[in-house]
């Protein structure tokens, strides 16, 4: 883990699916369970997903559930809505209301269904009543994440082995809000953008850049050439993150996934180490709290450096 307050050198290393049912034979509960105009069932969804969902550049982000994320969607506008779908049985709320008009003004198509079958066609635990079909999110390049505009200080979050959608999800939320350049994932031990983590997120992913990456300790490497720091959050590390000599430097955070941490590789790229203090007695925190109040100590750090 190095020490010193220098610039990393790019020479330099690191220290720190049963048988199918034949509904359509017998006309019973045909719809039950279909995309609305559509002939699949919603199991075929996660049993069975289109090959677009698994290449390799594809994060995913195009089934969004919950009032917030769909409204955000729709807001954006910064990819296309395929449609709206919204349960006849919700009251109107401001936000629904929002939604309507949105859809109307982006000619969206909008559709109301029964509770049943928005429940059908559902793919988390509470959709809210509404429902959004819309273009995958694209990836971008790590350079993008990196380069500097206005004098901002690049602020980029990697994510290493990090699995969970519900922690993905926060942490775009707290991300987003907090004002971070951008999420690089790895393509492999990793979630990716599935609609429990869309929805976690809140409508974060329609603003936050991210980019999907091979390997992350050769992404590590590279952006250290290019002059920014990396910390790394390590449970084990000596140095708290009150003790983050850089924070007011360009840099990148990377955090790992729950039990496991940073891999080897990982830590070795890192130029310094960092552990949030504890005073409780459980182990550790949840990584998307983790990430939370670091993000927010190196921000708050970089107000008083200003």
């Amino acid at each position: 883990m190095s020490q010193s307050q220098r610039r990393p050198q790019p020479s330099r290393g690191r220290n720190q699916a049963g048988k199918n049912k034949q509904s359509s034979r017998n006309g019973k509960n045909n719809t039950r369970g279909r995309r609305p105009g559509a002939n699949n069932h919603r199991n075929d969804r996660e049993k069975d997903p289109p090959k677009a969902r698994n290449r390799p550049d594809n994060l995913g982000g195009d089934h969004i559930e919950g009032r917030q994320a769909v409204r955000e969607l729709l807001r954006a506008g910064t990819r296309r809505t395929q449609q709206v779908l919204i349960s006849e049985d919700v009251h109107t709320t401001a936000v629904l209301a929002e939604i309507a008009d949105l859809c109307e003004e982006r000619r969206v198509p909008i559709r109301q269904l029964s509770a049943r079958k928005l429940d059908d066609y559902a793919l988390t635990e509470s959709h809210q009543g509404v429902i959004a079909q819309a273009e995958s999110i694209r990836p971008v390049e790590v350079e993008t994440l990196i380069a500097r505009s206005s004098g901002e200080l690049p602020l980029v979050v990697a994510l290493d082995g990090v699995t969970d959608p519900g922690n993905l999800g926060a942490i775009l939320r707290t991300a987003e809000v907090a004002g971070v350049t951008g999420i690089v994932l790895p393509r492999h031990r990793a979630v990716r953008l599935t609609p429990a983590a869309v929805k976690a997120a809140a409508g974060a992913v329609e603003h936050l850049p991210i980019a999907l990456v091979a390997g992350l300790p050769a992404v590590m490497k590279e952006v250290s050439a290019k002059g920014l720091w990396i910390v790394g959050l390590d449970a084990d590390a000596t140095n708290s993150i009150y003790e983050m000599r850089v924070a007011t430097e360009p840099l990148m955070i990377v955090l790992g996934a729950e039990g496991e941490g940073l891999s080897h590789l990982t830590k070795k790229r890192c130029d310094q180490l960092v552990s949030i203090p504890q005073i409780g007695h459980i182990e550790s925190l949840n990584v998307s709290n983790a990430a939370a109040i670091t993000i927010y100590e190196i921000q708050r750090q970089r107000e008083i450096d200003r």
